[in-house]
């Protein structure tokens, strides 16, 4: 066998970074879920007295959550950068990789932050002040929401936009990966609109069944088909 691996990229495999993230994510809001009988993560919309009841029963289900919200951002840090150097490898020399490197590595540190935030909530001595708790919550929630959100759509942006030239991704990849960019920009406009909330779960939810698809049909090889953009 005389076959050259010169041509394949070697780095670790985006399909199970990108599952590892998702089962991480999803196995944690369940668990953390069923640990506050049912109750999910509170709105900062609510009510002040709803918030702070929150918090102060289930300290143990936030502060398992901001574990696994925390631990999530590992594996999406490295995709970020293993994605990265797959684009400029497969010859991308344009701002996509870049902005794919940048969006998907401050979507991993805004997690992480979120996920220390929710720590912070979890303490019992937080809840003795209203104002600090209050504080923190809406911390966490900008963010885990729309600041993850619109970072997460810098990274697909980055990721689609060269793609979609180069043909490296299906035309059906690309055009759900330019509206799910879009919805992560939009998702910024909840700081002033609640309504716009709803662009969050419209970017996040989407966005992890993406990145495990881009994960599997993005190529490892650089062949004929690719060249500097």
């Amino acid at each position: 066998m005389n076959k050259s691996t010169g041509n394949l990229h070697t780095g670790p495999s985006l399909f199970m970074l990108s599952l590892i993230y998702l089962l991480l994510f999803a196995g944690g809001l369940v668990i953390a879920t069923r640990m506050a009988g049912g109750a999910t993560y509170v709105s900062p919309f609510l009510s002040d007295a709803a918030i702070l009841d929150f918090f102060r029963m289930h300290a143990n289900a936030v502060r398992f959550q901001a574990f696994i919200v925390f631990a999530s951002a590992i594996p999406l840090g490295i995709y970020s950068a293993t994605i990265s150097s797959r684009l400029s490898f497969l010859g991308i020399r344009a701002a996509g990789a870049t902005i794919a490197l940048f969006g998907g590595l401050g979507a991993s540190f805004i997690l992480a932050l979120s996920g220390m935030a929710q720590w912070v909530l979890s303490q019992h001595n937080i809840t003795a002040s209203a104002a600090a708790t209050l504080s923190w919550q809406d911390f966490a929630f900008m963010t885990g929401g729309p600041g993850y959100a619109s970072l997460l759509g810098l990274l697909i942006a980055g990721i689609t936009v060269p793609s979609y030239f180069l043909r490296l991704l299906p035309r059906w990849i690309c055009y759900c990966g330019i509206a799910l960019a879009l919805f992560g920009q939009l998702s910024v406009l909840s700081l002033l609109f609640p309504w716009a909330m709803y662009f969050v779960p419209l970017t996040r939810l989407p966005g992890f069944l993406w990145l495990i698809i881009c994960g599997l049909k993005l190529p490892r090889v650089a062949t004929s088909r690719t060249g500097a953009v």
